[in-house]
């Protein structure tokens, strides 16, 4: 029997240093700079670059992915441990080269592009040289392909895309978005959208505008997209036709994780804020950790954040062990479904601790506890996990026709005495 929670010390050693590297080289860019996804800003350029170069150095670029297309290969469970240090800055994916979406698209390109396609997107997309949106959700149906009415039609050897889909993220700044459509509409509901390439500059592709997300964007970055008869190439459809909900899955199962163990390390470092208030505030003649109300708020917040961890990490090696998303879909769902709600507890401890400095816009927290309800949103509403969390569980089980329950005391009782029927 095998059942360990320890890490392999070499690796260790590249966790140590990531830590050290995110604390003292990365962290201090969120201060000072804009947009992490802005590849245009030379101020960006001039610090990050370094960085990334750094990190190259030391084999720790895009480790996502396997090395023929410059990353390490690794596993969930390793990724789950380098992005759980990862979440403290908003730069740090950035700078190791795994930042969404682009790390879930880089892999449709990885399968599905074609040698000219990889060439001319992928590549720079692997470089950080070009930035890239997906372009799913729609305005009034959100995240539900079943409803979807952004569509392309083939007209002679292109496509044509019609439609409006809602927050693209970093459409501002993509060269390229992967765009979900409805091809065959009277299909089954699943297979009736397709993936296509769609360069940014392509006729007909129109940003509205770019949405910003509460009061912490200085300019929004989540694309409001209308496509007027763009065109693109026939081979510009990325797996089959009417395939694109399996494309889609093939960068949501593990990108659902990766935003878990991110959202840990944003979660960590306001407890560690916590732990520092209330060992230095002192109200009514004593320290706010002396406080029994105070003392159940750090309790509550470290069973939380230890269990949701635990959660993360288990279901990162049951995707290494099985190397088939369905298998784990039970586990994928449980894990976006408890995210926002730990993030949100602990978040507003933090803000009740730190009192008005806690509201303020001198401490992270108000940002953070809108982004908790962010993760409640994205890649899939926190009901639907429910819902397929629900159903996954009652697949293992089944009712009875009997008038009362299995494990019906009268029931269990008149079976054991048979059992022993003679010997007591």
């Amino acid at each position: 029997m095998s059942w360990d929670f320890e890490t392999e010390p070499e690796f260790q050693k590249q966790l140590d240093w990531i830590e050290q590297f995110v604390r003292e080289e990365v962290e201090p860019l969120d201060y000072v700079l804009g947009n992490p996804y802005d590849v245009r800003d030379p101020k960006r350029n001039v610090l990050v670059r370094p960085l990334q170069a750094e990190v190259k150095k030391r084999k720790l670029w895009a480790c996502h992915l396997e090395p023929e297309l410059g990353g390490q290969g690794y596993g969930q469970l390793k990724l789950a441990l380098m992005n759980e240090i990862l979440g403290r800055s908003r730069f740090a994916p950035i700078v190791f080269g795994c930042q969404a979406p682009d790390s879930g698209n880089a892999e449709i390109l990885a399968k599905y592009g074609t040698p000219e396609q990889k060439k001319r997107f992928l590549q720079p997309l692997l470089d950080n040289e070009i930035v890239s949106a997906f372009s799913m959700t729609e305005p009034h149906g959100g995240a539900d392909p079943k409803v979807f009415t952004t569509h392309a039609e083939m007209h002679g050897d292109n496509w044509v895309i019609n439609g409006e889909k809602w927050f693209s993220s970093n459409a501002n700044f993509a060269s390229f978005l992967i765009v979900i459509a409805v091809t065959d509409p009277d299909a089954p509901p699943y297979q009736r959208q397709s993936a296509f390439l769609v360069p940014s500059d392509t006729p007909g592709v129109n940003l509205v505008r770019s949405v910003k997300v509460g009061v912490g964007e200085t300019e929004g970055t989540h694309g409001y997209v209308r496509y007027q008869d763009a065109q693109v190439p026939k081979d510009h459809l990325l797996g089959q036709r009417g395939g694109g909900f399996e494309v889609a899955q093939t960068r949501l199962g593990g990108g659902r994780i990766h935003h878990a163990m991110r959202t840990i390390g944003q979660v960590r470092r306001a407890f560690d804020m916590i732990c520092e208030r209330v060992l230095s505030r002192t109200t009514q003649g004593s320290l706010l950790a002396d406080k029994q109300m105070v003392q159940e708020k750090i309790a509550d917040s470290w069973i939380e954040l230890e269990s949701f961890r635990l959660l993360v990490l288990r279901t990162a090696w049951r995707i290494d062990k099985y190397k088939d998303y369905r298998k784990v879909r039970k586990d994928i769902s449980a894990v976006k479904a408890l995210m926002p709600k730990v993030f949100h507890e602990v978040i507003s401890r933090a803000i009740q601790l730190h009192g008005s400095l806690g509201v303020s816009d001198e401490m992270p927290f108000v940002e953070q506890l809108l982004e908790s309800f962010v993760m409640g949103i994205a890649d899939g509403p926190t009901e639907v996990h429910k819902v397929t969390l629900a159903r996954q569980i009652l697949r293992d089980y089944k009712g009875t026709t009997d008038l009362f329950p299995s494990r019906h005391v009268p029931k269990l009782r008149e079976a054991a005495e048979k059992k022993y029927a003679g010997r007591i």
